[in-house]
């Protein structure tokens, strides 16, 4: 199995997907640096502490909040692009490549392939989402406040990076059944499903419907959040940065709007998501120990 999770790292070390990430996330962050220092303004770097005015420590963690926010919305497009298009090739290609019916014959169990793969991918996307998440931190610090609780910033970043194992499990588990265009777009689609149920959730409350229509909607975005919890993941992430459900009322950011938390998902979601995510792991190593290649 160890040898399947080095070969993978290699893999995706000498693959255009990973230099494309790379060049996004270079991109992301020096627009994300600019545009923090625009909305900070001259402010120089600050830190929340006990021993500042109440009025501008409470500016100081909005300004922060809501440059944290802007991005980490677009930080979780770029992760879930290198989960999906590292992993969405990884049965079916490799089989009409003919590099898997050079592998298997081998004294190496099926399992034990797929579940290297599984561990190579997922490895290699959480310490990207660190490197992200830690760069993310840093410049909102140069610019704003950013919360100093090491238990929150670890739990914040686990749930951060729980989109990884998410994610390549749903396209391991598609590859099996699918083509590899054909399960790259069918990833690609279920993940901007799960992220329009969550923007449609952040928005409704601010446009004021019609009970029967609000309802109608909340059963839709509900439903998006279950096949694809994606977008529920990242929401509960800054939530938990934020300890928004304890200062709720007290910090005046509105959880509506495109750069929103929306509806905080429960501690019941999460359960929901690791199950969702141990389930499709399962069901795709059962297909691929019993698929024909």
């Amino acid at each position: 199995m160890r040898i399947i999770w080095t070969m993978t790292w290699k893999e995706l070390l000498r693959k255009r997907v990973l230099l494309l990430t790379l060049l996004l996330t270079v991109v992301f962050l020096l627009g994300f640096w600019f545009i923090a220092g625009a909305i900070a303004g001259d402010s120089t770097s600050r830190v929340i502490t006990g021993g500042t005015n109440n009025e501008t420590m409470i500016q100081e963690f909005t300004l922060g909040m809501f440059i944290l926010m802007l991005g980490f919305f677009f930080a979780s497009f770029v992760l879930a692009f290198l989960a999906i298009f590292s992993s969405f090739s990884t049965i079916a290609g490799e089989a009409e490549q003919g590099v898997m019916q050079a592998m298997l014959p081998r004294p190496i169990p099926r399992w034990k392939w797929y579940t290297g793969r599984w561990l190579g991918y997922v490895s290699l996307g959480v310490i990207y989402a660190l490197i992200l998440y830690s760069l993310i931190l840093w410049i909102t610090d140069v610019h704003a406040s950013i919360p100093r609780d090491r238990v929150v910033l670890v739990q914040s970043f686990l749930l951060f990076a729980s989109v990884v194992p998410l994610l390549v499990t749903v396209s391991m588990f598609g590859s099996g059944y699918l083509s590899s265009v054909a399960n790259g777009v069918v990833m690609t689609m279920l993940y901007g499903a799960g992220w329009l149920g969550g923007m449609v959730g952040k928005i409704i409350g601010s446009v004021g419907l019609e009970p029967g229509p609000m309802q109608t909607l909340n059963n839709i975005t509900g439903v998006l959040s279950l096949i694809m919890p994606a977008d529920g993941l990242q929401r509960k992430m800054q939530a938990v940065l934020f300890s928004f459900e304890n200062i709720n009322g007290l910090i005046p950011v509105s959880t509506s709007g495109p750069f929103g938390i929306g509806e905080i998902p429960s501690t019941a979601f999460l359960i929901y998501a690791a199950f969702y995510t141990a389930v499709l792991f399962g069901l795709g190593l059962r297909r691929f120990v019993r698929k024909d290649l």
